[in-house]
């Protein structure tokens, strides 16, 4: 699966850097649909292919904002083979409506 399309990153290219929203508009949504790990990207930055979001990788108190690159998300295989995968069917909302 293509994890950043150009409807995405046009969409991050409008959206901009966040850092100064109370409650940033959460992007796009990347699982890892045989195990644990769920990515919420607020920010991307082209040149580095880095995203900025929250990351949830056990839903408990180790969930922190922070960067994580579209590379490293590429080159994870779980079970199967499987990578991890965009929620195609994830429409954009502020931070806090997201339920994780």
């Amino acid at each position: 699966m293509k994890l950043l399309t150009k409807e995405l990153l046009e969409r991050f290219n409008q959206i901009g850097r966040q850092e100064e929203v109370k409650d940033p508009l959460v992007v796009a949504k990347f699982f890892n649909p045989t195990g644990a790990g769920t990515w919420y990207a607020t920010e991307y930055e082209p040149e580095s292919k880095m995203f900025f979001g929250y990351v949830s990788i056990f839903g408990d108190w180790n969930d922190e904002w922070g960067y994580f690159s579209l590379e490293e998300l590429e080159s994870i295989r779980g079970h199967f083979g499987l990578g991890i995968e965009r929620d195609i069917y994830f429409i954009q909302k502020p931070f806090s409506q997201i339920k994780y």
